[in-house]
């Protein structure tokens, strides 16, 4: 695609297909999971799904800091990670719908998708439960000497979790190429942070001695800046750190939790998308910055839109497993 020729700053090329590039994903998550919500409203998804919407910069941002061959884990909220670390639509909604041309050949759903060949260790739908997966792979890319860098994403909930800790320790002790990557949206589950929480989130890790801050999880240059810097020191061999990124979920914890009012106002979800919206922040940017303009921001989210539309009619029509894969590829 094209950009405008006239900059208000100086910024290569490459930079600003980088910057475009992000608005395409984020855009490509939205709609995702506006079709997510759409085929579970419609009947034709089995349980429930945790939508992203809302926290799209920081997928996006952390996981375009990285290679194609390094590693992610993710949560129950995951289909955002997926996305952004390269799978396709398509074999995604397969999944979701229970499909044998899904990713898991159905049998991972919405909370279990994992995509080893761009990197995706998996969805994790117990809490924290990815974290020592991350720190696995971590372990096994400094031993084989790989230079892969792993990233565990997990939600502000998960520092309930002792694991974290444990991991943390020794991930620090080793000095393991792995970013821990804290999504924190304000809530676990149906209960404000400030309830959960003690002290400040990032004095945890920096207890173990570990590199550590916080970033404005709604700008996703903030984000990919912040990261970038990160998984390069992670790949020198300089150990891991600890990114919080503050954001927050536009929908309720699952498509079905619908009536949130009894734990958080529609007033501040209406403020939160009104002035905290990730994809208008970034094109409000790129369009002030003359880097693309409202037309090509109209063209992308066109583009993309004919994309996800393909990708469910593909998932709807794809077929079933057969009967006999009910036990193929289950080890527990």
């Amino acid at each position: 695609m094209s950009t405008v020729s006239s900059r208000t700053e100086t910024a290569s090329d490459a930079d600003v297909q980088l910057w475009i590039r992000m608005y395409r994903q984020m855009a490509a998550i939205r709609m995702f999971e506006e079709r997510v919500n759409e085929l579970y409203t419609r009947a034709l998804m089995p349980g429930l799904a945790h939508l992203y919407i809302g926290e799209e910069a920081v997928a996006v941002g952390v996981c375009d800091a990285l290679n194609r061959e390094d590693y992610i884990t993710s949560t129950h909220r995951g289909h955002g990670h997926c996305l952004a670390k390269g799978a396709s639509a398509d074999r995604m909604f397969a999944e979701l719908l229970g499909k044998a041309s899904g990713y898991c050949k159905g049998k991972g759903g919405s909370m279990h998708i994992a995509d080893p060949s761009t990197g995706n260790l998996g969805a994790n739908a117990i809490v924290a439960g990815s974290v020592p997966i991350a720190t696995g792979a971590a372990f096994s890319s400094k031993y084989l000497g790989n230079e892969r860098v792993a990233v565990c994403f997990f939600g502000e909930g998960a520092l309930g979790q002792g694991v974290v800790y444990e991991e943390m320790n020794l991930a620090q002790l080793w000095k393991l190429p792995v970013i821990y990557v804290c999504e924190n949206n304000l809530y676990t589950e149906y209960t404000h942070v400030s309830e959960t929480q003690a002290g400040e989130t990032v004095a945890r890790p920096k207890a173990f001695g570990m590199a550590a801050e916080t970033v404005d999880g709604q700008n996703v240059r903030a984000v990919f800046k912040a990261a970038a810097r990160l998984v390069e020191r992670a790949r020198a061999g300089e150990g891991p750190a600890f990114l919080c990124c503050d954001t927050y979920r536009f929908h309720g914890h699952h498509v079905g939790d619908i009536n949130r009012e009894y734990y958080r106002s529609k007033r501040e979800e209406q403020e939160w998308k009104k002035e905290r919206d990730p994809l208008a922040i970034h094109a409000a940017w790129l369009i002030e910055r003359k880097h693309a303009d409202a037309a090509q921001i109209e063209q992308i989210e066109a583009e993309v839109k004919a994309e996800m539309d393909k990708a469910v009619e593909f998932a709807i029509n794809t077929p079933y497993p057969n009967q006999e894969e009910v036990d193929r590829d289950v080890y527990a």
